[in-house]
């Protein structure tokens, strides 16, 4: 069924619907029908495995003559310490998402709302870890404004890289990259989509590839398993298998955040493979997934190490002919 577009010229009727679920308990849906395609780590669904165990604050903005939800904030207290909430709990972004079209101005209710709650829940700041631009342009550009608008102020601004679809991978890639590409192909290297059972394996070959950098992974194991279970049609795994033995020389774990991104969450290939660097193909397989399921975008992510940007890393993304995007950290002391 096709989500409406709501004529946000006319005047309308907001209101605010604000739910406090306690730990433990799975955050409030909203009531009304939503008029966007929620981001998935924006569902009830997904907010409700986040394993944070605190309370949450679910705030809504309705159109009450139109009969849908125009916009949604999950936040969750003391999330970052007490009197410290947060959006999201533990989830890549969260933040304020919104219907096509809605003024900046239609968010200022929603924002009070939100604040007001979280002040009688004893809550001194509020955070919001939004998406980048690529999920959204003209949504992250009206939450910008209404945010700076109303006291936010930018904590933190994260390079960030993502593959545009309507581009020839291959065409954009850097010849240093475009070489590699090539010697990937000649050597025999192919692209696979593997079956969910292969992810425990797949976890540890990932994990391994990033303590032979002196990196970790952000989620454990477990999380990473339960969250294949309960979004099957949005997780997926790619390989890059060798010929002949099968072994693997590289592996993604990628979502598809929504019908526009595909995210690739972690990517990874051993030492041993860099004079091929298989990466460069697995992420030609991952451009040809979401081109053919009608996706504008393969989010690469940001690359933040503990000491600040991850440089080597954020080249390698623009070797890929990644496209600069940005995504921001707003606070505000409530």
């Amino acid at each position: 069924m096709a989500i409406p577009v709501p004529d946000f010229s006319r005047p309308a009727t907001w209101r605010v619907h604000v739910a406090h679920t306690p730990p433990g308990q799975p955050p409030a849906a909203p009531r009304l029908p939503l008029a966007f395609e929620p981001f998935l780590f924006l569902t009830p669904a997904h907010q409700a495995l986040q394993p944070h165990g605190l309370a949450t604050l679910a705030c809504f903005l309705e159109d009450v003559g139109a009969g849908y939800t125009v916009a949604q904030l999950y936040v969750v207290l003391d999330a970052a310490g007490p009197g410290l909430a947060r959006s999201p709990g533990q989830a890549s972004f969260g933040g304020v998402q919104l219907a096509p079209g809605l003024p900046a101005s239609a968010l200022l209710p929603l924002l009070e709302a939100a604040e007001a709650a979280l002040r009688q829940h004893q809550q001194i700041q509020l955070e919001l870890r939004g998406y980048a631009s690529c999920y959204d342009p003209a949504g992250a550009a009206a939450l910008a404004e209404a945010l700076g608008a109303h006291g936010y102020r930018v904590a933190l601004s994260e390079d960030s890289y993502y593959l545009a679809t309507a581009h020839d991978y291959e065409t954009h890639l850097h010849r240093s990259e475009r070489r590699r590409l090539q010697r990937c192909r000649r050597a025999g290297l192919v692209v696979e989509q593997e079956p969910p059972y292969l992810v425990p394996a797949a976890y540890e070959f990932i994990a391994a590839c990033r303590q032979e950098r002196g990196q970790s992974l952000s989620l454990p194991r477990a999380r990473i398993e339960a969250l294949f279970r309960a979004f099957p049609r949005q997780h997926f795994l790619f390989s890059v298998r060798k010929p002949g033995s099968g072994d693997w020389a590289a592996l993604s774990v990628a979502i598809q955040v929504n019908s526009r991104v595909v995210y690739n969450l972690y990517h990874a290939s051993p030492l041993s493979e860099n004079d091929l660097s298989p990466v460069v193909l697995l992420n030609e397989g991952l451009h040809a997934y979401a081109r053919s399921s009608g996706a504008a975008a393969v989010d690469l992510g940001t690359s933040m190490l503990a000491s600040g940007p991850n440089e080597p890393l954020l080249r390698f993304k623009r070797n890929l002919g990644g496209v600069a995007d940005q995504r921001l950290t707003w606070q505000k002391t409530l």
